[in-house]
C-alpha cells in the first residue's frame, strides 16, 4: 500500500503541566482534505505546528512525504532529532499559512513570493518570478505584484499568504483560522482559492470554524477536544449523525451561536444538494 502524504502516531505535546496534545494518531492521504474542527484550545493548531516542527514535541513521531519530521526512529530507546539542515529541507513541502498574513511590510507582493525560492531553495530568480506570477493569476491578483502589503485588503493579504506558500511547491499544505482575522465579507474569496486547491488535489489540513468550507469540501472532517480525536469521519457522517455526545454539544452550540459567517455556523444547502446539515441528531440533547 502507497504510504500516507502524513502520517502521525502517538503524538504528544505540552507547554509545562499543561498537556495540548495526548496521544494523537492521524493519517492523510496524498490529494485528501481533512479538516479539523473543534472548541478553542482543543489542540488543533498546535498539532498543525508540530507537523512542520514549528513546535518541538515530547513523544510520538511525524512523517511528510515518507520522511520523519523533527525526530528520526528512536535508538536504543533515545529519540535522535534530525539536523536543522535536513528540518529546513523537510519544511519546504509543508506550506503552512497562519491567521496572520506574516507578509514582509517592506517587500512587494512579488518580492514577498520570491524571497523563499531564491534565497532558501536557490532557485534561478526568473524561475522564482514567472512561477510567482502564474500563481498571483490563480489567486486573482496578477495586477497586484508592485503593491505592498499594507496596500491590500485583509482578504488580498491572504491570498497572498497563500500564494508565497505555494511558491515552494509544496506536498502539503496546511491552514490555521486562515479566515478568522478577516472581516465577514472577505472569507469567501479566501476560501475560494482555497476550494480551487482542493479541486486541484492538493492535500490539505486545515483548522477552521468555517462549517459550511468543511461540509462542502472535506474528504474527512476531525472532531478534536481536549487534546484528542474525539471522532472523525466524513461531512456527512459528522455533521448528519456524529456518533460522540461531545461532538453533538459542539455543533449544537455553533448551530445555536452561528460562526459569523453565515446561518450558525452551517447554512442552509443549495437547492442542487440533498444533504442536509444537523438533523434529527440534536433532538433530545440537551445535556450531551
Amino acid at each position: 500500500m502507497t504510504e500516507p502524504m502524513v502520517r502521525i502516531w502517538n503524538l504528544h505535546k505540552s507547554y509545562g503541566r499543561n498537556a495540548v496534545l495526548k496521544g494523537i494518531d492521524l493519517e492523510v492521504s496524498s490529494g485528501e482534505v481533512v479538516v479539523i474542527i473543534g472548541p478553542s484550545g482543543s489542540g488543533k493548531s498546535t498539532l498543525l505546528s508540530c507537523i512542520n516542527f514549528l513546535e518541538p514535541f515530547e513523544a510520538g513521531s511525524v512523517k511528510v512525504d515518507g520522511e520523519y519530521v523533527g525526530f528520526g526512529p528512536e535508538r536504543d530507546g533515545v529519540r535522535v532529532r534530525l539536523p536543522e539542515r535536513q528540518l529546513d529541507r523537510l519544511r519546504t513541502r509543508i506550506g503552512i499559512v497562519f491567521q496572520q498574513f506574516n507578509l514582509f511590510p517592506h517587500m512587494t507582493v512579488l518580492e514577498n513570493l520570491i524571497e523563499a525560492p531564491v534565497h532558501v531553495k536557490r532557485e534561478p530568480r526568473e524561475q522564482a518570478v514567472a512561477r510567482a506570477r502564474a500563481l498571483l493569476g490563480r489567486v486573482g491578483l496578477a495586477a497586484k505584484e508592485t503593491a505592498y502589503p499594507g496596500q491590500l485588503s485583509g482578504g488580498q493579504q491572504q491570498r497572498v499568504a497563500i500564494a508565497r506558500a505555494l511558491c515552494m511547491d509544496p506536498k502539503v499544505m496546511l491552514f490555521d483560522e486562515v479566515t478568522s482575522a478577516l472581516d465577514p465579507e472577505l472569507v469567501g474569496e479566501v476560501l475560494n482559492v482555497m476550494r480551487d486547491l482542493a479541486r486541484d488535489g492538493m492535500t490539505m489540513i486545515a483548522v477552521t470554524h468555517e462549517m459550511a468550507f468543511a461540509r462542502d469540501v472535506a474528504d474527512r472532517v476531525v472532531f478534536m477536544d481536549g487534546g484528542v480525536i474525539v471522532e472523525q469521519g466524513t461531512p456527512e457522517q459528522i455533521f448528519g449523525a456524529p456518533r460522540e455526545a461531545r461532538t453533538r454539544a459542539f455543533l449544537r452550540k455553533f448551530l445555536e451561536q452561528g460562526d459569523g459567517h453565515g446561518p450558525a455556523g452551517a447554512p442552509e444547502p443549495s437547492p442542487t444538494s440533498d444533504f442536509v446539515p444537523f438533523p434529527r441528531f440534536l433532538e433530545g440533547t440537551a445535556g450531551a
